[in-house]
């Protein structure tokens, strides 16, 4: 009975020492070993995060996290609201005869994006520097800032609305009572 209880806790053990752990997964760039999460995938329950980065170089620490910063609320803004202009252009071309045929492509892909945002509350939220000396920030904005600038839009672009609506309608009237006084007397 003994020996059958042992060769039970053996398997086990094997069991639970070969199988139990899956290898890590390796990244391709060792410049990332050891990196947060929120470095290559930045979320933070309740805000809206980015991550910035740059490079500490002779300027500093402070240079480098002043610049990581103002990257990360670039994502913030681009994320909030982004205008985006696009253009793609193919090209294809065969020339020559049988054996001697040529094909030309060229493909060719612009994009323009502008982010026009305040951003009021953006903090840093965590920091860390990675092997190759490249500083990260985790950026996040204030979930009560986040409410606020929606109202604030929503207001905004309410009061666009009514202000354009009355305009219309001024207009509107003025092209009436014009309408009827050339009517009534002509010209």
């Amino acid at each position: 009975m003994k020996k059958l209880l042992v060769l039970v806790l053996a398997v086990a053990f094997l069991t639970a020492a070969c199988g139990g752990k899956k290898p890590e997964k390796k990244l391709a760039n060792p410049c990332f070993e050891g990196a947060p999460s929120w470095v290559l995938t930045p979320e933070l329950e309740g805000s809206i995060a980015a991550s910035g980065s740059a490079k500490i170089g002779a300027a500093g620490v402070q240079f480098a996290k002043t610049e990581a910063m103002a990257s990360g609320r670039d994502e913030i803004a681009r994320i909030m609201s982004v205008k985006v202009k696009n253009m793609v252009k193919n090209f294809t071309q065969q020339t020559g005869v049988g054996d001697d045929q040529v094909v030309d492509k060229v493909s060719a892909q612009v994009s323009k994006q502008v982010a026009n945002q305040t951003l009021t509350g953006s903090r840093q939220k965590d920091i860390w520097v990675s092997p190759c000396n490249e500083l990260y920030v985790l950026v996040a904005l204030d979930p009560g800032s986040v409410q606020q600038a929606v109202k604030e839009s929503v207001r905004t672009s309410f009061k666009n609305e009514q202000a354009l609506w009355q305009q219309f309608q001024a207009k509107k009237a003025q092209d009436e009572l014009d309408a009827e006084i050339e009517k009534e007397f002509g010209r």
